[in-house]
């Protein structure tokens, strides 16, 4: 395979940028692909909100001396940026500093080896791979790649609002009257959509409180706005996270604020609801499950219930993922949400992310599959030890170079585990110990209509 092929970087956000200024610090010609107009697309979408961890920790080391070489200075480190903020601060005079090695507007909508579907074993590992990439007037062309490194993150494809994985009955028929993402209530014709009504929010995580309190803050100044929790588990438990014990304090004043609200009424929950069905009709949207049992109409639904990594693209790619979380083989045991927080994940590379094709590995929030518990500091930690394995550095691949904070037990979030308090409320973080439980009455449901 020749050495002048690039190796393929899909994504241009965090990680996927920070492997582009790992794989050109060893002075790897690596090429960016993103199908955004702007680099980090995705997390402009979420420019609202801030993230819980501060700029210490939000800054790839190979990035920042790449930056410090044209004068850039890291914002103060103990601050907290929004979405928008870390895009404009930090991934566009990134992106600018890569120069030529990013191409946006350009979608991966295909890897694989050259000439060779996923079933054909000849000569395949040495191979170069053929990256299938669509520009935004819809033409395509090929890339030739010695390695591709996917990044692309889970942004694209949040879980549906069934319970079971699969989207509700009626879920698709009612799509204008349910959003995916944390709404930005600054937004004149957001806050119009959500002020006097009542919302149901539904999930557990990080996104679903920040909606939460987002909303009660809106009660406070339109009457008659209401939300309504909705959360598969049995009881609210542990979901406000530590409060004034949390180990990261702004993510437990988050969950506090939440708190407050909940004991203030702005807030119902009903626990123990999956759903199943969603009737829309003129008198709002019905939510039902499995054995008929229907809550209380709404208006609007927030469904705040996770991602999922898009691998369509990767489909002629003999790759080795976990059967329940989608991540590669010998990384899921150390990131199963069941087991682990955040804080206990042990930090991993290129050995953990590899797959049974040579030379491609996914990185970033992607790597974690269906797991929600993922920081910008672990995702720089695969992508040194990635680089450093594709530049023949087989000893600085294997080493540790990251020691991330204990800070308890982690929570599963809508977005990755870095987001969730709207721009003007404190940062928070992903983990926390564990508070005491709280016990909440589910509204009392009626039958479906």
């Amino acid at each position: 395979m020749s050495e002048a092929h690039p190796v393929v970087v899909i994504g241009a956000g965090p990680v996927g940028l920070a492997a582009a200024a790992e794989l050109a610090e060893r002075g790897l010609p690596v090429l960016v692909l993103d199908k955004g107009a702007r680099a980090g697309a995705a997390v402009r979408e979420w420019g609202h909100v801030r993230l819980f961890s501060s700029w210490r920790d939000l800054v790839s080391p190979a990035a920042e001396r790449l930056l410090a070489e044209r004068g850039w200075t890291r914002p103060d480190p103990v601050g907290y940026p929004t979405g928008a903020q870390w895009a404009e601060t930090y991934l566009e005079p990134l992106a600018a500093a890569l120069g030529d090695r990013v191409h946006l507007g350009a979608e991966v909508v295909g890897v694989c080896r050259r000439g060779r579907d996923r079933v054909v074993d000849a000569d395949r590992a040495e191979l170069p791979f053929t990256v299938r990439v669509r520009d935004s007037r819809g033409g395509e062309r090929r890339i030739t790649a010695r390695a591709v490194v996917d990044a692309s993150g889970t942004w694209g494809t949040p879980n549906p609002l069934g319970g079971d994985g699969l989207p509700a009955l009626g879920e698709a028929a009612a799509a204008d009257r349910i959003a995916y993402r944390i709404p930005d209530l600054a937004d004149p014709a957001l806050r119009a959509r959500y002020a006097g009504r009542r919302t149901a929010v539904v999930g557990s995580g990080h996104s679903a409180l920040t909606a939460l309190v987002a909303l009660a803050g809106l009660a406070e100044e339109a009457p008659g706005t209401r939300a309504l929790w909705v959360l598969r588990r049995g009881a609210v438990g542990d979901a406000f996270g530590g409060g004034q014990d949390d180990g990261l304090p702004a993510r437990g004043a988050l969950g506090e604020r939440a708190r407050a609200a909940m004991a203030s009424g702005r807030i119902e929950a009903a626990t123990g609801f999956a759903t199943a069905d969603v009737r829309a009709g003129d008198s709002g949207v019905v939510l039902a499950d499995e054995e008929g049992r229907a809550l209380d109409p709404v208006d609007e639904v927030i469904a705040l219930t996770g991602f999922r990594p898009d691998l369509a693209p990767l489909g002629e790619l003999r790759l080795g993922l976990d059967p329940a979380l989608q991540a590669p083989v010998e990384l899921a045991p150390l990131i199963d949400p069941n087991v682990h927080s955040c804080g206990t994940v042990y930090p991993h590379g290129a050995a953990e992310l590899s797959h049974p094709e040579p030379g491609f590995y996914l990185a970033g929030m992607k790597s974690y599959g269906r797991a929600p518990t993922f920081l910008a500091l672990t995702g720089f930690e695969q992508v040194r030890s990635i680089a450093a394995a594709l530049a023949g550095d087989h000893a600085a691949a294997a080493r540790v170079e990251l020691t991330l904070p204990e800070t308890g037990v982690c929570q599963g979030s809508g977005l990755a585990d870095e987001t969730g308090a709207p721009e003007d409320s404190a940062a928070g973080g992903c983990c926390g110990p564990a508070p005491l439980p709280v016990e909440v009455e589910r509204p009392a449901a009626v039958p479906l209509p």
